[in-house]
């Protein structure tokens, strides 16, 4: 019979959904130069400040000391996958820990890069061209990361048969009896 355990929290949840929604508008709908462009980057910058306090004080899969960045686990996933080894993980897995900490870094300086942007020139002196050069190679670096974020998540629930997308709607991982 299949194991189910609750994981995902309703504040994770709501954040990862509403940064998908406010990320993706930015990307597709709103250009830069429009308003609304402006505030959903501040919307986003918010949404990562509550990820962060909740990274601290959330439940147990939400807080931070439940995945910190570990490149010695990484490597060692890295490894099980190499050899076929099937690890099924409650929370985060060491790389999803790392895309984690990746996406959110970059989702910071997305947003510092784009508050530069939207002050005057003269507030800063000069050109602000390697802002606006620095914001366009981060939002690429975002796009790829989501990428490959997106083809884990799906690489995995192939491979472990634990629905990854269905547990960030639900909360909840369910682990087939197949260990």
């Amino acid at each position: 019979m299949p194991t189910a355990v609750k994981v995902w929290d309703p504040v994770v949840r709501l954040f990862h959904w509403a940064l998908v929604v406010a990320f993706t508008l930015n990307a597709v709908v709103f250009d830069e130069t429009m308003r609304l462009h402006v505030a959903v980057g501040y919307a986003i910058l918010g949404l990562v400040a509550l990820r962060v306090v909740w990274g601290m004080i959330g439940t147990r899969h939400a807080r931070f000391s439940d995945f910190p960045p570990d490149a010695g686990a990484a490597i060692a996933q890295a490894r099980e996958l190499a050899v076929g080894r099937r690890v099924r993980h409650l929370g985060h897995s060491p790389l999803g820990a790392l895309m984690i900490y990746n996406l959110l870094g970059t989702m910071v300086l997305l947003g510092v890069t784009g508050y530069i942007l939207t002050l005057p020139e003269s507030t800063l002196g000069h050109d602000p061209e390697w802002a606006e050069d620095l914001h366009k190679g981060l939002f690429a670096w975002s796009v790829t990361s989501i990428a490959v974020h997106v083809a884990a998540v799906v690489f995995e629930t192939l491979r472990t048969r634990v629905t990854l997308i269905r547990a960030m709607i639900t909360g909840t991982k369910i682990f087939p009896d197949d260990r």
